[in-house]
C-alpha cells in the first residue's frame, strides 16, 4: 500500500501550547474578556484556577517561536469550555471568549501563517460537556429531549453532579463533566465530521485528535481522513495513542501518533536510575527500568519496525506534555540526563514536540504541576535554550535528520551510535550514558560513506581511519554528539 503522509510535517519542529498557561496580552482586545478572578501569573496552578492566558498574547509571542526555530503549534483545546484546560467543549464552533474568542484565532491563524508556521488543533471529540447545548437540553426536558439519542444514556433521572447517585449516563472514565457522544448516531458522527471539516476550511493545518481509541464505531476515523484530505491533502492527522498504534496507522486513519512508545525508552535509556519514581510510577508510559545502550538499541529497533516508514516520519516525538510530569522534574532536575534526552529527541525519525517551557527549563511534577505558567526571562535556564536553538537549527536545515535512513551502527553497556543518511549526506549520532568517558572503537560498512568532515553537535575527540572505514570515538562521560 503506497501510504501518502504530509511532507511538511517531516521538517517541522512542534511547539506545544497550553493557552491559559504561555502568554497573556497585556494590551485590551477586541473580542478578548479578562475577569478579574484569576490566579496570580507566576504562583504554582490548581486545578480549577485560571491564570488567564490568551491568543493575542500568543501572537505577541510569535517573533519569540520563530527565533527559536519553530515552524508549527500544536495547541491544546481552545474552543469554549468552562475549564482551563478547555477539554470540557461547551461549542465546537466558537473560540473560548478568555482565549479572544474567534477574532483572536483568525488573527493568530493569519499572522502564524505569514511566519510559515503551520496550526494543528487539539479535536476532543470522544465526548464534550455538561455545558455542551444538546446535553444540557437533556438535563433541561430530561427523556422529553430531542436529543437524547446524541448521548449514551442508561437511566432516568440523569445526575450530573450529585455523586451519591447513580449518573445514569455514560461518561469519559466516569468523570460526569464528560459524557460520552454515542457515535453509532448518524447525525452525531456527521455532526462531529462537520466540525474537523469547518476548521480546516477555516485554515487550520490538522488535527490532533484526544482518545481516538476510545471511539469504537466501525469506520469513523477511516472517514474523518477522507473528509479532511479531501479539502487539505496535507492536513496532518495525529492520534493521542500511547501504546502501539498500528490498528491506526495504517495508511487509512491517522498519519501519526504522540509518540510515548520513544517517549518511555529515552527517559530510560538517559535517565536511568536518575527517574522519580513519584513521578513516573502511575504514568500512562513506562520509562523504567533502566535500559543499557545495547537494550536501548533493541527497543528502537522493535519501535521502528512497527510502523511504515512514512508514517514514522510523521509521528509526533516528545519528552513530555500537559498529561504527564515534565521530563525535567521526571530526571530529578539532572542537566546531562535532560540534554542528552533532548538530543535524541531532535535526531531521531519524526517531528520533535517541544512542550511550552521546556526549552527554558521550565519544571512541574504531576498534573496539575505540569502546566504551569511560562515563567519571566530572568528565570530561564539559557544552557537548556542554547542547545535547544543549536538543535532546532539542525533538525530544520539537515535533510537527513528529517527524511534520512536510520542506521544501527553500535552499542554496548553505556555508548549508543546510529547514522542519518541521506544521498550526500551522512550524520553519526552518538550518546553516552556513562559517568566516565568512553573510547569506542566502530568500523562503519560499505554503506555509510563518512569522511570525518566536521562536528555539528557536542564535544568529542575523533581519529577517522579511511583505509580501515574506522571511526575512533572518545566521548566525555555523560555526552552526545553529532558528526557530519
Amino acid at each position: 500500500m503506497d501510504i501518502k503522509t504530509p511532507d511538511w510535517v517531516k521538517s517541522s519542529v512542534f511547539y506545544q501550547i497550553f493557552p491559559d498557561r504561555f502568554a497573556k496580552t497585556q494590551h485590551p482586545k477586541p473580542g478578548l474578556w479578562q475577569p478579574k478572578n484569576l490566579e496570580p501569573w507566576d504562583t504554582l496552578p490548581t486545578p480549577q484556577g485560571y491564570k488567564g492566558g490568551d491568543l493575542w498574547g500568543v501572537i505577541e509571542k510569535l517573533d519569540y517561536l520563530q527565533e527559536l526555530g519553530v515552524n508549527a503549534i500544536y495547541f491544546t483545546p481552545i474552543f469554549q469550555s468552562a475549564c482551563n484546560h478547555r477539554y470540557h467543549t461547551h461549542d465546537y464552533y466558537q473560540v473560548d471568549p478568555m482565549l479572544g474568542g474567534n477574532l483572536a484565532f483568525e488573527a493568530l491563524l493569519d499572522a502564524a501563517h505569514q511566519r510559515d508556521m503551520k496550526v494543528v488543533l487539539d479535536g476532543v471529540f470522544n465526548h464534550a460537556s455538561r455545558g455542551f447545548f444538546f446535553f444540557n437540553d437533556i438535563l433541561e426536558n430530561g427523556s422529553h429531549s430531542p436529543w437524547v439519542d446524541w448521548f449514551r444514556i442508561i437511566d432516568w433521572p440523569l445526575s450530573p453532579y450529585d455523586g451519591s447517585k447513580p449518573a445514569n449516563y455514560m461518561s469519559w472514565w466516569d468523570i460526569r463533566a464528560l459524557p460520552q457522544f454515542n457515535h453509532d448516531n448518524p447525525q452525531v458522527k456527521e455532526y462531529l465530521m462537520q466540525i474537523g471539516e469547518y476548521w480546516v476550511k477555516k485554515g487550520i493545518d490538522g488535527w490532533r485528535l484526544d482518545v481516538p481509541n476510545e471511539i469504537k464505531t466501525l469506520g469513523f476515523w477511516q472517514e474523518f481522513r477522507t473528509r479532511i484530505k479531501a479539502i487539505n491533502p496535507e492536513a496532518y492527522i495525529v492520534g493521542e495513542i500511547w501504546t502501539d498504534a498500528r490498528e491506526w496507522l495504517d495508511g487509512t486513519q491517522f498519519d501519526g501518533v504522540m509518540n510515548y512508545l520513544l517517549t518511555e525508552k529515552i527517559l530510560a535509556f538517559v535517565g536511568g536510575d536518575r527517574l522519580l519514581d513519584i513521578y513516573v510510577e502511575s504514568a500512562p508510559y513506562n520509562p523504567y527500568p533502566p535500559l543499557s545502550a545495547k537494550e536501548y538499541a533493541k527497543k528502537i529497533d522493535k519501535i521502528l519496525n512497527l510502523y511504515p516508514w512514512q508514517i514514522q516520519l510523521t509521528q509526533m516525538n516528545l519528552l513530555d506534555s500537559h498529561d504527564t510530569a515534565r521530563y525535567r522534574t521526571v530526571v530529578g532536575e539532572d542537566p546531562k540526563s535532560i540534554e542528552l534526552a533532548t538530543l535524541l529527541l531532535f535526531t531521531s525519525p519524526g517531528a520533535p514536540s517541544i512542550y511550552y517551557g521546556d526549552e527554558i527549563g521550565l519544571a512541574g511534577g504531576l498534573d496539575p504541576d505540569c502546566r504551569r505558567s511560562f515563567p519571566p526571562e530572568n528565570n530561564w535556564d539559557l544552557d537548556v535554550l542554547d542547545y535547544h536553538k543549536k538543535l532546532i537549527n539542525l533538525r530544520r536545515y539537515c535533510p537527513a535528520l528529517c527524511t534520512g535512513e536510520y542506521q544501527f551502527i553500535f552499542a554496548n553497556q553505556s555508548v549508543y551510535v546510529f547514522a542519518r543518511l541521506l544521498e550526500e549526506q551522512t550524520l553519526i549520532i552518538a550518546v553516552n550514558i556513562s559517568e566516565q568517558a568512553e573510547k569506542v572503537v566502530i568500523d562503519l560498512n560499505q554503506t555509510i560513506t563518512f569522511n570525518g568532515e566536521q562536528i555539528l553537535y557536542g564535544d568529542v575527540e575523533y581519529d577517522w581511519i579511511q583505509s580501515k572505514k574506522q571511526l575512533n570515538l572518545i566521548l566525555p562521560a555523560r555526552s552526545g554528539c553529532i558528526l557530519e
